[in-house]
């Protein structure tokens, strides 16, 4: 009978940036979910700056999240940093071809930290989150004002005689019908890209929580508790160790 053995795999600060970018995404999810569908909703145009501005707020802190867990990639241990999340680096082609086929076998290598496959999972989340925070931060500056960019906007697309700080949302009297124009054209990509982002971000979350219990099946070592506890119990000697 194999010896169970635990290893220490998710430092705090790596365990708290996830549970936190969990709960920023689900909330983010709905609310998007409601603006999206504010029309058939009948949602006034007040209760859309309402949910604009909660998806913002929700959007700073996701962002402020993800750039320290980016931080935390450079200087965290060995299992946070950039050379375990990342695909790439020596043999790691041969690991992913190893762990395929021994996954097809019903017996896949167990892993301390992400195995070759969740390892392009990762880093496809990370790619889309990025992808969000970078649009949404934009589009919080043409849709509410909102900074890093809200008063710029509001200084391009105010009307002659109005106070850029006095723009509101949804007052198309504020604004210059030109400036106004041009500005939708400057959003336009953004936009786009948060869209279908929203969409591929779905996708992959669904993939990484099947991933997730799929590893847990066929792995076994608690992969989904450990991102509460640290620590990993495995039945042999990892591949990463």
């Amino acid at each position: 009978m194999s010896e169970m053995k635990s290893y220490r795999v998710w430092d705090a600060p790596t365990r708290w940036f996830h549970w936190i970018n969990f709960l920023c995404v689900i909330a983010l999810i709905a609310i998007g979910i409601v603006i999206l569908n504010a029309k058939a909703l009948g949602v006034t145009n007040e209760g859309k700056v309402l949910l604009k501005v909660m998806h913002v707020w929700f959007g700073y802190v996701l962002a402020i999240n993800l750039v320290w867990r980016m931080i935390w990639a450079f200087v965290g241990n060995r299992h946070a940093r950039w050379g375990a999340i990342l695909p790439g680096g020596e043999s790691y082609w041969r690991s992913v071809k190893d762990y395929v086929v021994r996954l097809c076998s019903g017996r896949p290598p167990q892993y301390i930290g992400h195995n070759p496959l969740a390892r392009v999972s990762i880093t496809l989340l990370f790619f889309l989150l990025l992808m969000q925070a970078v649009s949404g931060l934009v589009l919080a500056g043409t849709d509410i004002f909102y900074p890093p960019l809200g008063s710029w906007i509001a200084g391009w697309v105010a009307a002659p005689g109005v106070d850029p700080v006095s723009l509101q949302p949804y007052s198309p009297q504020m604004y210059d019908e030109a400036a106004w124009q041009e500005m939708r054209a400057f959003r336009k990509p953004f936009i786009t890209a948060h869209y279908y982002g929203f969409y591929a971000l779905v996708v992959m979350i669904v993939i990484h929580i099947v991933g997730a219990v799929m590893a847990e099946l066929k792995e076994g070592g608690n992969v989904i508790s450990a991102m509460f506890t640290g620590r990993k119990t495995l039945s042999e000697k990892p591949a990463d160790e």
